[in-house]
């Protein structure tokens, strides 16, 4: 937290804690004024530094505390402190970076999957039934990026599979290697049978006219 700007936090956010350019104002000059040993601040004592009336600044300053974004420390000194404003600017920039990171995460999920399907459906000559995309959705979900999915797709296809279920099994080979090579053990095995693979050559047929 104490690596992050104040200054660029504030000037980033304010709008979502619904402060106006008066307050964003009054909160940086407050923040001047700690910088330069100034504990007790004032209505007044902000007046002699802004163009803002002492008794627009006091309605100010007890909107911020009302609000818990200023807090008087009424300790052996009293002072004044932002540390409050500081953890919600924080909690604030937290989880915008979270949305941020889900709405990439979710757009690089997209364009693989959009990717795979075309290859698929390219490679295989027909379209995908509704199983099979979600078989490889749950592939991006577990990992596997789409260069991988259609790696193991043309390995399949040169060894004449073209079933859904040839490019799993190569693609569980595939976890497995690397699970070796990095821990010397592996937990992945193949979790197909056949009723999957029936159910899956069900899935391909047309079930109405295009």
């Amino acid at each position: 937290m104490e690596a992050l700007d104040f200054r660029y936090l504030l000037l980033e956010y304010y709008k979502k804690l619904r402060l106006s350019e008066n307050e964003v104002m009054v909160i940086l000059m407050i923040d001047h004024l700690l910088e330069q040993k100034n504990t007790l601040i004032t209505p007044d004592l902000l007046s002699l530094k802004m163009n803002i009336s002492s008794k627009e600044l006091d309605k100010i300053l007890v909107s911020l505390l009302e609000r818990d974004l200023i807090v008087y420390d009424m300790g052996k000194k009293v002072k004044v402190s932002l540390k409050s404003l500081h953890k919600k600017l924080y909690e604030t920039f937290q989880v915008a970076l979270s949305k941020e990171q889900e709405s990439l995460v979710s757009e690089k999920k997209a364009a693989y999957l959009k990717n795979i399907y075309e290859v698929f459906e390219k490679q295989l000559n027909r379209t995908l039934s509704p199983l099979e995309f979600s078989m490889i959705g749950e592939w991006v979900n577990d990992g596997f990026d789409d260069e991988t999915i259609i790696r193991a797709l043309n390995e399949a296809l040169s060894k004449g599979k073209k079933t859904i279920r040839s490019v799993d099994r190569i693609l569980v080979q595939y976890k497995a290697k690397e699970d070796m090579e990095k821990t010397g053990m592996s937990n992945v095995k193949e979790v197909w049978d056949d009723d999957m693979e029936s159910l899956l050559e069900v899935a391909k047929a047309k079930w109405i006219d295009d």
